[in-house]
C-alpha cells in the first residue's frame, strides 16, 4: 500500500495536462481581449473591411 501511495505522488503526467489546459486558457482569454471592444484589433479590421467594400463598390458601378 505504501508503494502504491508513492507511486500515486510521484506521477506527473496529469499535471502536465492539467498546465498545458491552463496555457490553453489564457490564450484563449488574450485573443478574445485583443479582438474585442471598440479598440480592439476586431473592430479595426471591420472598418478596414467595410472601406475596402466601399471602394469596390465603387469602382464597380
Amino acid at each position: 500500500m505504501h508503494s502504491l501511495i508513492t507511486r500515486f505522488l510521484k506521477d506527473e503526467e496529469g499535471a502536465t495536462a492539467i498546465e498545458y489546459g491552463i496555457i490553453a486558457g489564457l490564450i484563449s482569454i488574450a485573443i478574445v481581449g485583443a479582438l474585442s471592444g471598440t479598440t480592439g484589433l476586431g473592430a479595426k479590421l471591420s472598418t478596414v473591411f467595410t472601406t475596402i467594400t466601399g471602394y469596390l463598390t465603387t469602382a464597380t458601378s
